[in-house]
């Protein structure tokens, strides 16, 4: 017996029904089941098993006892009484969870339950024992409170009473409702009393009303459409509205007015309707539809009313129609036309200022190109020969270095400052072009710095390296350069981008002359250095 409540609830169940079968030899009907809360009383009786000589037995936690053999002190103490054929458990608990069967000596045939305990906490119990009741307003309303049933002189159990408890409500007096009300709806609990042997043990079960509107006051009412609704309807479509009702006789009417005047039911008409209705036991549903088989102008200009003609009274809804809204492109055309005008502005700004704008970014944000590439210079200033008189004299071009240098923050390769003596021009040159970011060509008068002569090795280095170059010329070399210039000069010149030197007026620094140069060279790595230049073309004459 230990072994078996040791054993799984489920478990315990099936090898309960297993057991039974075996003792039986044959297979048990199915159990009726039983759900009570725990603490509360349960009985049941099986009329086949109403004689002297019925033997009842338990499978649960506990074991499996044979009751009819068991003291009337234990039956006490265990809580379980059996009587002929009714089974009574006076306070259910866990422990009495199980299966119980009851049969007659020397009979195959038994009969048996399965009884499942559930505490007051557990959801199954909200459910239990529930009774679904239905009434109607202003009717006499009786609630029932199941009870259990004891045969006549059966263990000295009497009823003790019933109460009543609707939670956060009045309760009622004997479940009893002369004029019910719809507020009245909602779960009931009522609980059955039972004395035995001086203790009261009790029985709760839930009724759950319903109160509905009385039969007797329903009348017929139109659904569909509403009152005063309006239709949007496209000019030339066909259109179907649907009056629904609901009519409590077969003499009440529904039907479709033009204005004062009858919508006939010729289905040839532009206007016309049809209905049909559904017939049931206590209410007619009819649907009447007005058909409009295309919709003019005149036809918005009406109103149509729905009536419904019933016994007692009558009900009605107007609606019109109402022509569509068209589909207007316009403003997705004003849009469309806003955003290409945009978009020309901006790239028309762009292309005018860009310089501006790439140079107003780098000097807001101190933009410096990126990472560092590992090159000492940011340019590499050279000269080279122009035989027109335009070229720039020494002073312009210490201008221009000074410029880059101190107010820009360039660092720059000068020929003349930074290539060491002794060394080979050629190679010397190139060393400046390698450890330069940039190449810009300067036009010089006659006699310049001996690096002029290496244009070609220097044109092979820039494509090689792909280096940028700026190629600085001037109003006269321009003119003349395609006659003037060494083919290794042009193709330096058709390989970089050109900026032209204007003279007095390029000294500014805020000509064009220097926002191209800037524009061209990429921006210094190392932020300029403060040092006053002359901002005037008369600073600088002076």
């Amino acid at each position: 017996m230990r072994a078996w409540s040791a054993l799984p609830k489920d478990t315990a169940m099936i090898l309960s029904l297993i057991f039974i079968t075996f003792l039986s030899g044959v297979c048990p009907q199915s159990p009726k089941e039983i759900r009570v809360k725990e603490g509360e009383i349960v009985a049941e009786f099986f009329k086949e098993c109403d004689h002297n000589e019925t033997l009842w037995r338990s499978f649960t936690k506990q074991g499996m006892h044979l009751h009819n053999n068991t003291p009337a002190a234990e039956h006490r103490q265990m809580g379980v009484m059996v009587q002929q054929g009714i089974l009574v458990i006076l306070s259910a608990s866990e422990k009495n969870e199980g299966n119980y069967s009851c049969s007659l000596k020397n009979s195959s045939k038994q009969s048996w339950i399965s009884l499942k305990v559930y505490t007051a906490q557990s959801r199954d119990s909200e459910q239990m024992n529930q009774i679904s009741k239905e009434c109607y307003t202003e009717e006499l309303c009786k609630l029932y409170c199941p009870e259990i049933f004891f045969p006549s002189n059966t263990l000295n159990i009497t009823r003790s009473g019933i109460t009543w408890h609707k939670e956060g409500g009045s309760s009622p007096k004997d479940g009893n409702f002369p004029s019910v009300k719809k507020e009245d709806s909602g779960n009931y609990t009522c609980t059955r009393s039972y004395l035995y042997d001086g203790q009261i043990y009790n029985m709760t079960s839930t009724v759950k009303l319903d109160v509905q509107p009385s039969k007797k006051t329903k009348k017929a009412v139109i659904i569909s459409p509403e009152d005063k609704q309006v239709f949007e309807v496209d000019l030339g479509s066909t259109v179907v509205i649907d009056c629904k009702a609901v009519m409590m006789s077969k003499m009440d009417d529904l039907f479709w007015l033009s204005g004062s005047s009858f919508v006939d039911t010729d289905t040839s008409l532009p206007v016309f309707y049809n209905d049909t209705r559904v017939i049931s036991t206590e209410e007619i549903r009819r649907r009447t539809s007005l058909i409009f088989r295309k919709v003019s102008e005149d036809d918005l200009s009406k109103n149509y009313t729905c009536k419904l003609q019933a016994a007692y009274h009558t009900s009605f809804v107007t609606i019109t129609l109402k022509q569509k809204p068209s589909r207007s492109y316009t403003s997705l055309g004003v849009c469309f036309v806003i955003i290409v005008v945009v978009t020309f502005v901006t790239v028309v700004i762009y292309v005018k200022f860009k310089i501006d704008i790439t140079l107003f970014l780098r000097d807001t944000l101190k933009w410096s190109g990126g990472i560092s590439d590992g090159k000492c210079y940011d340019a590499f200033l050279m000269c080279y020969k122009c035989d027109a008189a335009g070229g720039l004299n020494p002073s312009d071009k210490r201008w221009l270095e000074s410029v880059l240098e101190d107010k820009f923050g360039y660092s720059l390769c000068l020929y003349d400052r930074d290539i060491l003596p002794g060394k080979a021009i050629a190679d010397a040159v190139l060393d400046c072009v390698e450890q330069s970011r940039a190449v810009v060509l300067v036009p010089v008068s006659p006699d310049p710095d001996p690096e002029s002569g290496l244009l070609s090795a220097i044109h092979e280095a820039l494509v090689e390296r792909q280096t940028r170059l700026v190629f600085i010329t001037t109003e006269t070399s321009m003119a003349s350069k395609s006659d003037s210039f060494p083919e290794a000069l042009q193709l330096l010149s058709k390989a970089g981008n050109c900026v032209t030197w204007k003279g007095i007026s390029s000294m500014l620094t805020s000509s064009s002359f220097w926002k191209q140069l800037r524009y061209y060279l990429p921006a210094p790595q190392q932020a300029p250095t403060v040092k006053l230049l002359p901002h005037t073309i008369q600073d600088i004459t002076s």
